[in-house]
């Protein structure tokens, strides 16, 4: 773990050095901070997990909107597209903006749905379709239902969101519209970890982690 922390500070002192060398600002706070959100909504899992306790949908997604990973990936994004990078604009983007939750939800929710049967098989705490089903006493049917209607009303939020969007640099906003829009391809078929179907996963496997080895005459 102190290996792993000293080579996420390392990464994170190297990015603030160089935007602070190019623009003058210090973004190392607002890049911590994100990842001190995401460890607190890890461990809250984790205690729901140990603990066996079942979460309301409410609940889940308060905090599984931050334990996507969205968020600190976007905050990422952010300080990497933009020039120039402002305080203000900074300060907005550390309060989750709706540009930045509605995202994180929508990836949430789509994660959800493609990949929860296998990760509760595994162990792992409920996702949003066994909040559901808990809190309802509904079937997985009725409850992929639900929440594939929750999905496309957080489209129109997402969608409202990017009208209001005044600090955020034209770049960035691509960032998080296209992040949201690959996760409907990503969890199509699960993530290539949990799924079954061999074939699919090979394929997954082969596009995102397998090198292309390249034979030079």
């Amino acid at each position: 773990m102190k290996v792993c922390y000293l080579a996420l500070l390392n990464v994170i002192t190297e990015i603030g050095y160089e935007i602070l060398k190019e623009q003058e600002i210090n973004v190392i706070p607002y890049l911590k901070k994100s990842w001190i959100d995401l460890c607190k909504a890890y461990l809250q899992e984790a205690r729901w997990y140990h603990s066996g306790y079942k979460p309301s949908l409410k609940e889940y997604m308060d905090n599984g909107w931050v334990s996507i990973a969205v968020p600190v990936m976007l905050v990422h994004a952010f300080v990497f597209v933009t020039n120039p990078i402002t305080k203000e604009a900074l300060e907005w983007l550390s309060k989750y903006p709706d540009i930045l939750r509605w995202a994180s939800t929508i990836i949430r929710f789509t994660d959800d749905l493609g990949t929860s049967s296998y990760e509760m098989e595994r162990g792992d705490v409920p996702k949003s379709i066994q909040c559901y089903m808990n809190e309802k006493g509904v079937s997985e049917e009725e409850a992929r239902k639900h929440i594939n209607m929750l999905l496309k009303e957080t489209w129109k939020l997402f969608n409202a969101a990017q009208q209001d969007n005044s600090l955020s640099h034209e770049t960035f906003l691509g960032c998080a519209i296209n992040a949201a829009r690959a996760s409907h391809t990503i969890y199509q078929h699960g993530d290539g970890h949990g799924i079954q179907n061999s074939d699919i996963k090979n394929r997954i496997s082969q596009l995102y982690f397998e090198p292309i080895v390249i034979s030079v005459p």
